[in-house]
C-alpha cells in the first residue's frame, strides 16, 4: 500500500480556525479521490510496520480543513480487529442527539495536526447521533458510542475551527475528572 501525499496543517496554521462550509454534491471526482486517499493513510498509520515505514503517528480521523480545505467532511477509520478496518466517511454532520454521561480518554486525546505532548482531558458525550451524507450524497443518520463517539465529537469540533486542546482547561487540565468516566 503506497502512502497517499497528503500534507496536514500543524495548529499553528491559522487555516484550521476557519469554520468550514457545508458540501454541495455530488461530489468531484478530485474529492472523492481525496477522501479515498484520506481514508488510505490513515489505514497506514494503523497498521504497525507500514506506520514505521513512512514514520507516522497513528490516527482515527482526518478532517478536510487539516488539509487546509474549509468543506464540511471528515473521515474515521476505526481498527474493529486486528487487521480489521471500518470507514467512515462523513459529510455536512451535525449532532442530533447526545448522551448526557461525559467520558474521556484516559492516556489523552490526539490529533494529527498537534505535534507535542498535551497534558489534560477532554469532557466528550459517551454517545453521539448524528445526521450526515454519505460519498454520494445520500443521507444518514449514526449513533455512535465510546471511542467512535469521541472520534466524531472530535472531527466535528475541527469543521468548526475547534481544536481539542481548546477544551482542556490550562488552569486546571484534568477538572470535573470525576464527572466523567475515563475509557
Amino acid at each position: 500500500m503506497k502512502l497517499p501525499d497528503l500534507v496536514i496543517l500543524d495548529e499553528k496554521d491559522k487555516r484550521l480556525r476557519l469554520i468550514s462550509k457545508e458540501v454541495v454534491f455530488p461530489l468531484s471526482n478530485e474529492d472523492k479521490k481525496r477522501i479515498q486517499d484520506m481514508l488510505d493513510y490513515l489505514k497506514i498509520s494503523q497498521i504497525d510496520d507500514l506506520r514505521e515505514k513512512y514514520n507516522l503517528r497513528a490516527g482515527m480521523g482526518l478532517a478536510y480543513i487539516q488539509l487546509g480545505i474549509a468543506k464540511r467532511i471528515f473521515v474515521i477509520v476505526d481498527e474493529v480487529d486486528e487487521g480489521q478496518f471500518e470507514n467512515y466517511i462523513v459529510i455536512n454532520p451535525k449532532i442530533v442527539s447526545n448522551s448526557e454521561e461525559l467520558i474521556y480518554v484516559g492516556e489523552g486525546e490526539g490529533c494529527l495536526s498537534i505535534n507535542r505532548e498535551t497534558e489534560g482531558i477532554v469532557p466528550r458525550y459517551a454517545r453521539v447521533t448524528v445526521e450526515a451524507f454519505d460519498i454520494e450524497g445520500n443521507p444518514y443518520r449514526i449513533r455512535v458510542r465510546e471511542d467512535l463517539a469521541i472520534a466524531f465529537q472530535h472531527e466535528i469540533d475541527h469543521l468548526n475551527g475547534i481544536l481539542f486542546t481548546d477544551k482542556i482547561d490550562p488552569k486546571n487540565p484534568y477538572k470535573n475528572m470525576e464527572n466523567m468516566r475515563e475509557i
